[in-house]
């Protein structure tokens, strides 16, 4: 699911997309699992009256704009404590009923994600979990009916154990915040870029470059259980269709893991720095060819191989930050394609390795000849994309179609209209 917490997930005994009716069941009188910030519970939600409509949307944008939380529907309560599981509707006319209900009645719409945990005994009956995470496009607001107006807007925070409204100065903070937060993660991207080309190797070849900032950052544990972990997993991680691994050791640098494969002085070689928080930068040499034209020598790779080593990049880091650190909702995505790391304009000094040669993407006939695409070669071309997390680390539409974005922007650098033909290609 769209959210994660580490404290409901122990007090649930598994993950939200995986907590069955009974663990639900099990809350009933149990002091730890009391409403929190976190955490609400209502015997039903009809949504039926304008009066429920916005106390639906109010329960919901109440956990965006504060720090994400559930809402359990179909558990009565006494004084916070669940008392006991009072099965709910959760058929999906109901659930459309419900989501219709909270996009109409929020503003900007709230992201949420409804999960039916059906009664094993009774059909069409169960406990309903609204999950919503926190949201960096807070605050929200619900559209409340006033008496002097059709409408009018209200701003709800969740706080302990209650729902409260922002007052004029506190909305004003919230959205200056949200602002910051998009320069702030602007400036984290630049920062985890420089890091990771910092620390590469001396090389002469092209490189791929593709780094990404969540923007509701996660907090990966960083000990020695958690590093064991994280060490199996990246060195089973292979390239997006490839059976052969792609890391061939992992350390622990500052507040990261840095994953690395390949010879650091020869044709082959890519270092991931996966970040606490769930940024994260990854470096990929490109493997193409050395073709010579007009008197001029320069490297090339073709469309499809940018396209895959840039899918298969978005992938790791997109699942990193999901599921090692927790980072939800979207992910700022930067993709850089340079002739060599020096190139890029946060790149290192000039090395002094021959030859240093131009880069162009061209492509290769059947018959083994090459069949120039490109109008012009590029020391350096970027692009940037917002991708949801979920769509990265699933390797869902979503993931293409971000990959898409990104290589028709890198693609037009070197003159060609658009990457798409290969994307297609590739993903049949």
């Amino acid at each position: 699911m769209i959210y994660r917490s580490r404290r409901l997930e122990a007090l649930l005994g598994s993950p939200l997309d995986t907590v069955t009716y009974a663990d639900l069941a099990a809350l009933a009188g149990n002091a730890e699992a009391t409403e929190a910030e976190d955490l609400d519970y209502k015997r039903e939600v009809l949504a039926a009256t304008d009066e429920q409509k916005v106390e639906l949307a109010k329960d919901v944008a109440a956990f965006a704009n504060h720090v994400g939380g559930v809402l359990v529907v179909g558990m009565a309560e006494a004084k916070g404590l669940p008392s006991k599981v009072m099965d709910t509707d959760i058929s999906d006319a109901h659930l459309r009923h419900l989501h219709q209900v909270i996009a109409r009645h929020t503003a900007p719409v709230v992201r949420f994600e409804m999960r039916p945990v059906p009664n094993p005994t009774v059909q069409g009956k169960g406990v309903l979990l609204i999950a919503v995470p926190r949201s960096p496009q807070a605050p929200h607001a619900v559209t409340a009916f006033a008496k002097t107006a059709r409408e009018a807007l209200m701003y709800p925070r969740r706080g302990a154990t209650k729902t409260d409204w922002l007052t004029e100065t506190e909305v004003a903070t919230a959205y200056q915040r949200r602002f910051s937060a998009t320069a702030d993660r602007t400036q984290r991207l630049a920062t985890v870029e420089s890091e990771l080309l910092a620390s590469l190797p001396l090389s002469n070849r092209p490189h791929l470059i593709v780094s990404t900032v969540p923007e509701v950052p996660g907090d990966m544990v960083i000990n020695r259980e958690a590093f064991q972990q994280a060490q199996t997993e990246l060195l089973n991680t292979s390239l997006i269709g490839e059976d052969q691994y792609t890391f061939e050791g992992v350390r622990i640098g500052s507040r990261r893991f840095i994953a690395y494969g390949g010879d650091p002085h020869g044709y082959f070689y890519n270092q991931a720095d996966l970040h606490r928080d769930g940024s994260g930068s990854w470096a990929l040499r490109v493997v193409g060819h050395t073709s010579t034209a007009n008197l001029q020598e320069f490297n090339w790779a073709e469309p499809d191989t940018v396209v895959w080593l840039l899918m298969s990049a978005l992938q790791v880091l997109g699942a990193h930050a999901r599921y090692r650190t927790g980072a939800t909702s979207t992910t700022l995505v930067k993709a850089a394609l340079v002739d060599a790391p020096h190139n890029h304009p946060r790149g290192p000094a000039r090395p002094n390795l021959h030859p240093l040669l131009p880069f162009r993407i061209d492509t290769l006939k059947a018959t083994g000849q090459r069949t120039p695409l490109s109008t012009q070669t590029c020391a350096s071309a970027d692009s940037e994309a917002v991708a949801f997390l979920d769509d990265l680390a699933d390797a869902g539409t979503g993931l293409v179609q971000a990959a898409s974005l990104l290589a028709d922007e890198l693609v037009q650098a070197f003159g060609i209209a658009e990457a798409a033909p290969y994307i297609e290609m590739l993903t049949r």
